[in-house]
């Protein structure tokens, strides 16, 4: 069987597994934890994991929360406090002012279909608004990567670890040739206790 070369790429890419697709909302700072309430008392969705800005514990009587992963169905999304001085690893340039995406899932692929996208270049200095990006959860982040980058993906920034990445795990920032941002996560090794 003949392995196509995509991008100058030599090797074959190793396989990849994703284990979840997470979508992550981002909202104004300091009203993640009021989202995951409504989401609860909207939608019945369970919080089943919590990571805090580190960076702000100390610093503010509400710290702001990275990444809250609430489940609905049997589904999980992330909920992400959005301030005017983010620097979390997420934070890029979100100018859109509207997004439809459309997932197409089979049994061997996922294929990712933007089908109406504007722009607000009305927005300001401010270059982080909020809204919404993927997270593919993978236990072979770095494949992952190589496996984007070969098809066409740019590496947004370097792969961080540990708290200061969101969801507490491994991770790393994509950006396709479409202009949609992914995050390469694993899963988060221990879950923070939820207080609600």
């Amino acid at each position: 069987m003949a392995q196509e070369n995509q991008n100058g790429a030599s090797k074959a890419a190793a396989a990849v597994t994703f284990t979840a697709v997470k979508p992550q909302l981002f909202v104004e700072a300091p009203k993640a934890t009021d989202a995951v309430q409504f989401y609860k008392a909207a939608f019945g969705a369970e919080e089943v994991n919590r990571t805090m800005h580190p960076k702000r514990k100390a610093d503010q009587e509400l710290p702001l929360i990275l990444s809250a992963e609430v489940k609905i169905g049997s589904y999980s999304l992330l909920v992400s406090d959005l301030a005017d001085d983010s620097d979390a690893l997420y934070g890029s340039l979100f100018l859109y002012h509207t997004l439809l995406i459309v997932f197409s899932l089979s049994f061997f692929s996922f294929v990712f279909q933007p089908l109406i996208m504007t722009v607000d270049f009305s927005l300001g200095p401010r270059l982080l608004e909020t809204g919404c990006t993927i997270c593919l959860e993978t236990d072979e982040v770095e494949a992952a990567v190589v496996k984007a980058v070969a098809a066409g993906a740019t590496n947004e920034c370097a792969t961080a670890d540990g708290e200061s990445a969101c969801c507490g795990g491994r991770v790393a920032k994509l950006k396709d040739p479409y202009g949609c941002v992914w995050l390469i996560c694993s899963p988060a090794k221990k879950p923070v206790d939820v207080v609600a």
